[in-house]
Formats: C-alpha cells, structure tokens, sequence
C-alpha cells in the first residue's frame, strides 16, 4: 500500500516541475493519514507537510514536516487571536511526530486545519494575477462560481488556516480557493483528486487571462529595446557598475536576465508606475524587496541608488515599530534596465537567480491583473510586517553562516586540468562562483558540471579576443570579477641551443602576453565594481631558480613574476591585492607533466619519469611531494589576507636555491 507521504512527494514533484504552477521554493503541499505510534502501536492520525525553506520540485521525505493531526487542530481550541500569529508557529514544535524533519512553515495551519486528506498551496502566475486584480473577488466568482472560494488578504499564518477552514465548510461545492493578495488552495480526498484540482484552478485562470485579457496591459513601447549583441555588450559594461553599487552593504553576485518578458515590460509606457506599485505575493517581495530601481538610462547610475536607498530607507523608518528586525539594507535586488533588461542581486548565485525568476513572476501577475482589471498589491505596511516579520528573522538566524568566499566571482585560467582544476575545486568548496576558463572546453566544462555554481568559457589567453569575450561571459554570468588565477601555463624543457624562436614565442605568449591580457581585461571589470579584488598569478620556483635546459620557460615565469610586482604597485590604489604563487615539481595531478615536460624533466635529472615526484620531493627541506591541492590551498590562503600585496608565497616543500631574497 502507498504511504501517504509518498503519494505527496509524487504529486509536490509533479506540481513544482511546471514554473506554471508555483516558483521555485514557492508554496507547499501536505497529506493527512495514520500510522502506528512508536510507544503504543496504535494507529495516530498524522499530517506530512512541506517544511520551511523546501521546494516542491524537488523536495525530499527529510524535507516533511509531520505532525500530529489531533495536537494540531487542539490548537483552535487555544488560539488567542492574531496578535499572537508568532507564538502559535512555535507551538507547532509540540506537535511535531517523531525526531528529525523539516521545521513546520507559516502555513501550517492551513494544511491542517483544512478538512481534508490532501491539501495544495500554490503561487501560480495565473492565480496570483487574479488575487492581486481590484476587483479579485469578482473576477474569481465569474470565473468559478461555486466551485472556488475567494479569501480576503489575510498575511500568513494561523488565522489564515481558520479562515480557510470556515471557507471550505461553508462551501462544500468548492474545490478551493483564491486568497487575496497571495495565491491559490486546493484540497482532495485523493491526492491525484487534490492536484486535478489545483491544475484546473491554475489552467482555468490561464485560458481566462489568454481569453478576455487586452493584448497591450503595460501600454504602449515608449523604449527601444537595443539589438542582441549590442544589448549584451551593453550588459556587460553596466553589470559591473550596478553589482559594486548594489554591494555597499555586504557582497552580492548577479544575474542577467534579457527574456522577452522582461524585454516587453521595460519597453512599455506603464514601466514605472507598475514598478512603483511593487510585488505582491510575500514570496515575491521577500526576495525582490518591495520595488526594484528602474534606471533613467540618460541620467548618473550613482545617485540612482543613493535616492533607491533613501526611499527604501524611509519605508523602513514608516513601519519599524520597537522590536522590528533591523534593516537589512537598502540596495535594490532588482535593477530595471530599459532597452538593455533585468539585473538581479543575491547573497549567491541561486539567490540571485531565483530573485530574477520571482520578478519575472510578477511582472506575469502585473500583465495578467492589468489586462482584465488593475494591478492593485496588498498595502506596503502589510509588506512591510511580513518582510521584517520575527518569523522571518528566525528562518534568517537558522541559515548556515557564509562561507569565506560567499558573494565573491573568481576567474581561474588553465582550469580544465592540474593546478587549475584543484584551484577551482577549491575555490568552490569556499563558497565562490567559479569560471572556469580553459582552451579546452570540454575539459573546462568538466569541472565546472561537479561545482554547482560555475561556467565553463573557452579561452586560448594567446587570443586578446577570447580573453575578452570571456570576461564578458563571466560578467554576464555573475556581475562581476574578484578573484582571478592567473594559471594557464606550459613548458618546453630545451638547451638552449636547442630552443626555438617558435619554443620561446610559445610559452611568452600563453604565460607572459597571456597572463597580461587577463589581468588588463579583469582589472577593467574590477575598477568598474570599486570592490578591489584579487590577482593571483601561478608562477613558479623557476622564476627565482636558475635550472638547466629551461631557458624559455624560466624567463615566462619571471616575467610573470615581475608583473605581480609592477601591478601591485599599480592597482592598489583601486584595492586589488596582487599576488604570486611559486610552485616547484608538482608531479602528479599537473596537465604541464603530462604533456611531455615530465619525461624531459626526468632525463635533466637522470631518474625514471614514474619517481620524478620522488625525487623533487628529496631534495626539498621538508620531504615532501606537492600536489596541486597545496597550490590551491595557497591560492586561497592569498584571498584571506586583507592587507597582503606584491608576495609570492613558495609552495615547493623547501628548496633553499629558490629563497626570495
């Protein structure tokens, strides 16, 4: 027989695959049933509800929250009213069945008290438009009759799920309902009969919208929108400029969203007015704050955020009563720029991401409400206790604290393979964006597809193109740069007699000229942040050791060496930190000996090419063999100390001939 639990995360799968029917993280589903009491063997009535902070798409049995169905509902019997909304959330932990899962949501009440076995709360573009239109009521009953209920703005909570309750008893023909302001609810004695219903609210409202709706709700173009490449191009010089602006209270990534939704909406006549009016549904506005900044392209971006800040600041200083959270800062998460598109701000990249996808949700509602009524938003003081809502300062206090390079971009070269890899690797491992740029794409796209939050670009650093089209790419990603490991290298171990000009050409270009076209372009993008940032370049013992049979790569890596110096003493002043790390014989895990350099080593020294790591490894002080992880670990290590500049840090376990003097 199918548990209860398992016919919920079937259908929650299901609903939250479709961005059609709720957003990501957005709503939640629930199933009532029994099982066995651990301490008495007798049947208990249970509900299993999606838990804080989860998302229907892809939530998990650890992701439930369950409870006992009789303590729950023996809260009504307790509940003091709304002015105790917050201390009824903490009175679900005595409900709680069992040890481990999630922690119960705002909404579970509404599961709960709601009678019947399978309950959906969802947030569906469709739903919402028509919660959030002036005449929402009315436009509910003459789409529905009976058959769904509206529900007057209530914020989230308990009493919500009373009200629901008394709603769905005194309607027994309804299969839910529209609340105001917020978005849908739909129940089932089954669960297959709870997701029909929900699906034919949510498709319902979508044909009516498509139907009756005027084709041009946000008025007229009044903006062009710029051609593709230009727009890009254009994106790409602002990003960093609004990411540094968006910045001044704690650092953000961002994302670039040119979609044609986004395209029509800041093109149309209706941009600002709607845009002033703000979002809607608490998940949208608790991501989005509660208006974005739409940008006057003929005007200074500056000021723009200092007048965003000053009235996000004053909303604050209207609603804050003693005991508010305090605030949390006043950069916008969403930019609005006409003609170009949407810029959006978050801690991390999913952040800032999903605070792209909920503002594209709203624009959705606005066009929807717009198009067969008017945009009308709860009132900003109700945003405004549900944004500084204690509740939601607790689910604030419960997150995991960031890790060192949380809100930081890094740009690693050469980083298909070797030191590269491992300095990606790591680099993510520490909280960081990563951009893994390699003249090998498949390589590159390797690495990044085990990171998570990374791009793959390709990148011959020879080509001055490709450099800049791949800091473009980066920027366009993430916002910006802040850290970039100058790693991509190789080497050709000759006499000199035996060198080339083609030998020499080669490794000068990928390590001298290279290394100085990805430092030029980065640092183009972090003066534009005015955050600083970080230039690592991997150079390497031979830069201060003068080994045998190594003339043309000896001289690369001084030359890198060299440009650390010169370019600490150029960009401090914009607070970017350049620094060197000198590797020697890093053996096994480096694309540098695998490719040949290795077997050529090996005869220099006279040992077999299998004991190479061996042998660097005895002639060092300490004995050791080093791995690329080591100069990973240096890499990182460099990005920690603040007041650090110019250094080159030896990772070569100790060879004395290569001391910095």
């Amino acid at each position: 027989m199918t548990r209860p639990q398992d016919e919920l995360l079937e259908r929650a799968h299901r609903l939250g695959a479709d961005p059609r029917n709720t957003n990501y993280a957005g709503g939640n589903a629930s199933a009532k049933g029994e099982a066995p009491d651990p301490v008495s063997g007798e049947p208990i009535p249970l509900m299993w509800v999606k838990g804080s902070g989860g998302d229907l798409g892809t939530l998990t049995e650890a992701g439930l929250a369950v409870l006992r169905l009789d303590r729950l509902r023996a809260l009504a019997g307790r509940y003091p009213g709304v002015e105790h909304e917050d201390e009824m959330v903490a009175a679900f932990d005595f409900c709680l069945h069992g040890r481990g899962g999630a922690a119960p949501s705002i909404d579970t009440a509404m599961h709960g008290l709601v009678d019947a076995p399978h309950v959906d709360h969802l947030h569906p573009d469709s739903g919402i438009a028509l919660a959030c239109a002036a005449d929402g009521e009315e436009l509910t009953r003459r789409i529905f009759g009976e058959r769904v209920a509206w529900v007057p703005w209530r914020r989230p909570g308990f009493q919500l799920g009373v009200d629901i309750a008394a709603i769905k008893a005194a309607n027994p023909a309804a299969i839910g309902c529209v609340l105001g302001g917020h978005g849908i609810t739909a129940w089932g004695e089954s669960s297959a009969e709870c997701e029909a219903h929900s699906l034919e609210i949510i498709r319902t409202a979508e044909s009516y919208l498509a139907e009756h709706g005027r084709p041009d709700p946000f008025g007229p173009v009044v903006r062009q929108t710029l051609p593709e490449a230009e727009r890009r191009i254009r994106a790409a010089e602002l990003f960093p400029v609004l990411r540094g602006l968006a910045s001044s209270a704690h650092p953000v990534v961002g994302r670039f969203t040119d979609s044609a939704e986004v395209l029509d909406f800041v093109s149309r006549a209706e941009l600002e007015r709607l845009a002033a009016l703000g979002t809607s549904c608490p998940d949208h506005f608790l991501r989005t704050k509660v208006a974005p900044l739409v940008l006057d392209p003929e005007a200074a971006i500056e000021p723009q955020f200092e007048a965003y800040r000053a009235a996000y600041t004053a909303y604050y200083e209207r609603h804050a009563v003693p005991g508010s959270p305090p605030m949390r800062g006043a950069d916008p998460a969403i930019v609005l720029a006409p003609g170009v598109g949407m810029f959006s701000f978050g801690k991390d990249a999913q952040t800032a991401r999903v605070a792209g996808e909920f503002y594209v949700n709203a624009i959705n509602v606005m066009r929807g409400a717009e198009s067969v009524s008017r945009y009308r938003p709860i009132e900003e003081a109700e945003k405004f206790r549900i944004e500084y809502w204690e509740l939601e300062e607790a689910k604030l206090r419960r997150m995991t604290p960031p890790k060192p390079l949380a809100g930081r971009v890094a740009l690693v070269t050469g980083g298909g393979s070797g030191i590269g890899a491992a300095t990606c690797r790591r680099l993510a491992a520490e909280g960081a964006c990563v951009v893994v740029a390699d003249r090998d794409p498949a390589a590159a796209e390797k690495v990044a597809a085990e990171l998570g939050d990374a791009l793959a670009v390709r990148m011959d650093v020879t080509a001055e193109s490709e450099v800049v089209e791949g800091v473009r790419q980066a920027v366009l990603a993430f916002g910006g740069l802040d850290l970039v490991v100058n790693n991509a290298g190789l080497s050709l171990s000759r006499p000199l007699l035996e060198t080339t000009v083609a030998d020499w050409d080669l490794q000068h270009d990928v390590m001298a000229r290279g290394s100085f076209l990805v430092s030029r372009e980065s640092a183009r993008v972090m003066i534009a942040q005015g955050l600083g940032g970080d230039l690592v370049y991997i150079s390497s013992k031979n830069a201060v050791f003068a080994g045998p049979s190594n003339l043309a790569y000896g001289a690369a890596k001084a030359d890198q060496a060299h440009q650390v110096r010169l370019l600490a003493a150029e960009l401090g002043e914009h607070g970017i930190r350049v620094n060197g790390v000198n590797p020697d014989g890093v053996v096994r895990g480096s694309g540098i000996f695998a490719s040949g350099w290795g077997a050529n080593r090996a005869a220099v020294y006279g040992v077999p090419e299998a004991e190479l790591g061996a042998f660097y490894a005895q002639r060092t002080l300490l004995k050791r063999e080093v791995l690329p992880e080591h100069i990973a670990q240096a890499v990182f290590l460099l990005t920690q100390l603040s007041h650090t500049t110019g250094l080159h840090i030896p990772v070569d376990a100790g060879v004395a001939a290569a001391f910095l003097r």
